[in-house]
């Protein structure tokens, strides 16, 4: 038994909108000991399909010996707090029971009180700030005392840790976005489908198109968590096949539903906080003219994915089958491209809800005689902005004389 526990800090309770937490702060040494980085895995299922566990990146090496050289300063400081979900054990990741393991706080004036921690058992997943913690395992020995603020939840579920972690991470600080995106859409199958905001929504068509074998997707998105899919996005480094990262294809779906989903997902929280309001809290008082914003708030999720995957289906048959291998049109500027010209092609079918694959390659066939494969595109926001100008322009979207005289000849060239 490690003669420092059991251990008491003293601390306070807070209680905001997303729920309760006891702040306190605690030697780096005893969070080393009772703290793990709680990393994002995908496991498959047997339809094909993936879930999530953790909610954690993965550690970086480099990043950690950095934050180590700064402890050692003299100048070193850590104001900002270290979350933690107190009584998850590490093994299963499923809650700790037992009243002799499991951390506690005591309130004993007015919010302030103790937080005990009775043994040294791995109980704690580390929702944000793992880098800071564990790159004390990078400096000098006697920096080990040095207390660090620490905001710890109790008993909060995986799903909202998950929540938690990517709220955080995508307001603060840079962070993958497919990682933001995955975790953002971490309990989709857990929630009734009518309460999923613009983002959730579109992670999980995004997942569903990357797992439909039927898909033109079918394992050619990359997602942000590590096992079960790791060998995947190794694979599509070695042989250089076609792949799109999750944030990709999320925010291309998303636009399809949503000019502005923070506004949207902030309407739908309402009262309840994380769980939600449905999609009928976007009806009234919001203009947004999104091609596919009716049907999603109608709940038409069949539809949509239909009509997504009927219309790449279609770009697969009529522009990537006979690219180059060096088109930029199965580059991740040429997704973009074709997500932006969906914006301005899909409401043509949205009246009569004609989503057949044979209508879009009928519609797309004119942009067969683009030369897809020029240097002119480049992979850039410039070049997803060319191969969006030359889609429109080959289907009568866009107007030559909207461009000036230079790019007209350039256009005109790539259009034969």
């Amino acid at each position: 038994m490690n003669p420092t526990f059991p251990c008491r800090f003293p601390g306070i309770l807070v209680a905001q909108p997303f729920g309760e937490f006891f702040a306190a702060a605690i030697p780096a040494r005893i969070l080393l000991d009772v703290a793990y980085s709680d990393r994002l895995e995908a496991e498959k299922d047997p339809d094909g399909s993936y879930h999530l566990r953790g909610s954690q990146r993965t550690l970086t090496e480099r990043r950690l010996k950095e934050i180590g050289n700064f402890i050692n300063l003299p100048t070193a400081s850590f104001p900002n707090s270290i979350i933690l979900a107190a009584n998850y054990r590490v093994d299963d990741g499923l809650i700790e029971e037992s009243p002799n393991l499991k951390w506690s706080f005591s309130i004993e004036d007015d919010a302030t009180g103790f937080l005990s921690i009775p043994t040294d058992a791995k109980l704690a997943p580390i929702i944000d700030g793992q880098h800071r913690l564990f790159g004390f395992n990078h400096a000098a020995p006697h920096h080990l005392d040095m207390p660090l603020l620490c905001c710890v939840f109790f008993d909060l579920p995986k799903p909202y840790q998950a929540f938690l972690f990517a709220t955080i991470n995508s307001n603060q600080r840079p962070v993958s976005k497919s990682l933001t995106y995955e975790l953002f859409g971490y309990n989709v199958q857990d929630e009734v489908p009518e309460k999923w905001t613009p983002e959730k929504f579109a992670v999980f068509l995004t997942r569903k198109l990357a797992t439909d074998s039927n898909s033109p997707f079918f394992q050619h998105i990359t997602i942000a968590a590590e096992n079960d899919f790791a060998p995947r996005i190794a694979q599509v480094r070695r042989e250089r096949v076609w792949a799109v990262s999750t944030a990709t294809v999320v925010e291309g779906i998303v636009r399809l539903v949503s000019s502005n989903p923070k506004r949207d997902a902030y309407r739908m929280g309402g009262d309840a906080g994380y769980q939600g309001r449905g999609r009928s809290a976007l009806q009234d008082g919001i203009r947004d003219e999104s091609p596919l914003r009716s049907i999603y708030v109608s709940g038409g999720d069949d539809i949509i994915y239909t009509g997504v995957n009927n219309y790449f289906r279609a770009a697969q048959t009529v522009l990537w089958e006979g690219a180059q291998s060096d088109s930029y049109i199965q580059k991740t500027v040429g997704i973009q491209a074709l997500f932006d010209l969906a914006r301005k092609l899909i409401p043509e079918m949205v009246p009569q809800k004609d989503f057949r694959v044979s209508v879009f390659e009928e519609r797309l066939k004119p942009a067969q005689r683009i030369d897809l494969s020029s240097n002119f595109f480049q992979t850039s926001g410039t070049g997803r902005q060319r191969l969006r100008n030359a889609l429109e322009l080959s289907l009568g979207l866009r107007d030559m004389s909207d461009l000036s005289s230079a790019e007209q000849s350039e256009y005109r060239r790539l259009l034969g």
